[in-house]
């Protein structure tokens, strides 16, 4: 008997692709919804952030556009709180995964992801309910983060456990197109509501109708979630392979070492630094580029509500464009080809990209290629980053360890990305802090990324 007899055989690609669309479906509700909130920043800001007085007066000049600058760093103020809240979900939700399944995990965050979303719809303003208002606001945003540091560990490990034989890196993928997806549905959404809605329509009410629409997308990812089995190999099921004959009396079983961790005890410190540091510049220009950008264009630049939304729609499509050829790409030519190839990019393309923006010379299909091709360097380490971090841990600790890497890197360098850029623009008056930001994040992100190995993506998951 050879060491791969022992192995679990790959899953039906029926399961598999069950397993495909019930894990990247929730990573869609998810991501629709920080879409959702980074498009009605402003709106928000002036609703829950901006004493009634002062948006009484917004109502009645030109709209959203003109919340304070104030108003909106406490906006991102309660949007990092979320991502600060991530990695508490991913360590608890990832625990619960490695021990009791990855399917009643999944099934948990996104119960508790759609009741958070949908009571923001239905939230009364600080007009309405006084100083109570941005807590429960802020209280609701703890609840998404937490239900969403659970929800990428499971997902991630659920779909690329399942995944056949080199294509660990497009399964991944899955898992960033699907949050491309909901940036795009929440922009798209916002997008339209604006075209649809007068002015004072879309400030008055209009901007609670995506919140409540994550209801019905919520339930029928639970209900997706609720069918799905465990991936092959689990702890608590027998694999599918052959089983391993038990040795004969006279042979004492095999030695284990005294320092082999139990099941979900001994999460890599180490492994889990080094996942940030690989992905810190995904989490940064992803969010300086895919979700800040619409406020960024308003506050900074005095672009329009739609003309910020349309930027914004076109670097998601820049995004989701770039994620599954670069995840199918990374399947065959490793992960650290490709994932240094955007980060480069960003270090190097970014200042002159938003230059380029800034421009009033720059003509509207420059911008377009701008903002394109900002969004599709981002694919680039998005698409493999998935298959990358789950072959970092090994099974017993990929739930949290994956979740965790994650999580963090969001917490510092996506959730403080609106606050940290629109803090800075407003102390230093240079509009070009988002350029700096990604990029100074994509140039570290580099250094990591050199440690990975070629054969990495060739190796079985542990």
């Amino acid at each position: 008997m050879t060491p791969t007899d022992l192995l679990p055989a790959p899953p039906p690609r029926a399961a598999a692709r069950r397993a495909l669309v019930a894990g990247s479906a929730g990573n869609l509700v998810e991501w629709y919804e920080f879409g959702v909130y980074g498009c009605f920043a402003t709106v928000i800001a002036a609703h829950f952030f901006t004493p009634p007085h002062a948006a009484t007066g917004s109502a009645a000049g030109a709209g959203p556009v003109t919340a304070g600058a104030e108003a909106l760093v406490a906006t991102y103020a309660s949007f990092a709180l979320a991502f600060f809240f991530r990695p508490v979900g991913a360590l608890l939700f990832g625990r619960l995964g490695d021990r009791l399944g990855r399917r009643p995990t999944l099934v948990l965050v996104i119960g508790l992801m759609t009741l958070a979303t949908t009571l923001i719809g239905l939230l009364p303003t600080r007009a309405d309910l006084g100083a109570a208002a941005p807590w429960l606001l802020t209280l609701l945003r703890a609840l998404q983060g937490l239900s969403a540091g659970g929800e990428f560990g499971g997902a991630v490990a659920l779909m690329t456990e399942y995944a056949p034989p080199g294509r660990r890196g497009l399964y991944g993928a899955w898992q960033s197109f699907t949050v491309a997806l909901g940036l795009l549905s929440g922009a798209g959404t916002a997008a339209a509501l604006a075209t649809l809605l007068p002015a004072q329509a879309l400030y008055a009410w209009g901007w609670r109708i995506p919140f409540l629409l994550a209801l019905p997308l919520g339930l029928a990812v639970l209900w997706l979630r609720t069918a799905l089995e465990e991936p092959p190999g689990a702890p608590h099921e027998p694999p599918h392979g052959p089983l391993p004959a038990k040795p004969p009396p006279h042979e004492p079983p095999p030695h284990k070492p005294l320092s082999a961790p139990r099941p979900g005890r001994g999460v890599p410190a180490r492994a889990i630094v080094l996942g940030i540091g690989r992905i810190m510049g995904w989490s940064a220009a992803g969010y300086t580029f895919l979700v800040v950008l619409p406020s960024y264009l308003q506050a900074t630049l005095g672009a329009s509500f739609r003309e910020a939304l349309l930027a914004t729609a076109l670097a998601n499509l820049g995004f989701a464009a770039t994620i599954l050829p670069a995840g199918l790409l990374s399947d065959r030519l490793g992960r650290r080809p490709v994932m240094l190839c955007g980060a480069l990019g960003v270090a190097v393309l970014a200042l002159p990209l938003l230059r380029l923006l800034q421009s009033p010379e720059a003509s509207a299909p420059a911008r377009a290629g701008a903002v394109l091709a900002a969004g599709a360097l981002v694919g680039l380490l998005a698409g493999p980053g998935p298959a990358m971090l789950a072959e970092m841990f090994p099974r017993r600790v990929r739930c949290t360890a994956l979740g965790l890497s994650y999580a963090l890197a969001n917490a510092v360098f996506s959730g403080c990305a609106g606050l940290v850029v629109t803090a800075l623009v407003a102390a230093t008056g240079d509009t070009a802090v988002p350029a700096y930001y990604a990029a100074g994040a994509c140039a570290l992100s580099s250094l990591a990324l050199l440690t990975l190995r070629p054969t990495d993506h060739l190796e079985p998951l542990r």
